[in-house]
């Protein structure tokens, strides 16, 4: 099982600060979401989190790795073994069917599993329409293929940016679903950038994100 520890994080753009003094623990299995006013740096710290950004201070440790001193390629490898990442823009591949877009984490590692990938496809309710195109559907569906995507191969740390953002109450309510009942049943920490106060309280804690520091 693996812990996500941050201590002492900064991010800075020149002589800006985003944020600075961010510690955070997430255990297996905790759902912890960010909320904070808009531009405070909640997307900047998720793609820190993912190692998509570099920071200017403190550290991010996850499962006894300490992403700091890894170069790109390094990150690059720790991520696709260990992270899922859904973003609110949902980032499938058009030229791909629903089933490649979320077979492509396994493809990635080397693995070819079709009945795991039908296995998460029913999971998030899109069992019958792997072989349709994204262009073919809704919203609410898309970002179910990103989550399907994401959880496939089990990371161990899942973060989401805004999942529900741009979903009707009820696509929301069940997007949340998936999300939650997949960290419960692999161990993954889950950790999510929202706006919403119904996706919030989803949350086993909720923490507060400003230019000083995160609070609970």
């Amino acid at each position: 099982m693996t812990t996500l520890v941050v201590d002492g994080l900064a991010k800075r753009y020149g002589d800006a600060t985003v944020f600075e003094n961010v510690h955070l623990t997430v255990a297996p299995g905790e759902f912890v979401a960010i909320v904070g006013d808009s531009g405070v740096g909640k997307s900047t710290l998720l793609n820190c989190l993912a190692g998509l950004d570099r920071w200017e201070a403190g550290r991010i440790v996850h499962g006894g790795t300490d992403l700091g001193p890894l170069d790109d390629t390094q990150r690059a490898l720790w991520r696709r073994a260990h992270v899922g990442f859904v973003f609110q823009a949902f980032h499938v591949l058009p030229h791909l069917d629903v089933a490649q877009n979320v077979a492509l984490p396994l493809m990635l590692l080397g693995q070819d599993d079709p009945a795991l990938v039908q296995g998460m496809l029913a999971a998030v309710g899109l069992q019958e329409l792997g072989a349709r195109l994204p262009q073919q559907l809704s919203g609410g569906q898309l970002q179910r293929v990103a989550i399907a995507r994401a959880l496939v191969h089990r990371p161990a740390l899942l973060l989401a940016d805004e999942p529900t953002g741009n979903l009707d109450p009820g696509t929301a309510a069940r997007v949340l679903d998936v999300l939650v009942a997949q960290t419960r049943q692999h161990g993954a920490s889950l950790v999510l950038v929202t706006h919403s106060d119904t996706a919030a309280a989803r949350a086993d804690r909720v923490l507060h994100l400003t230019a000083g520091g995160i609070a609970g």
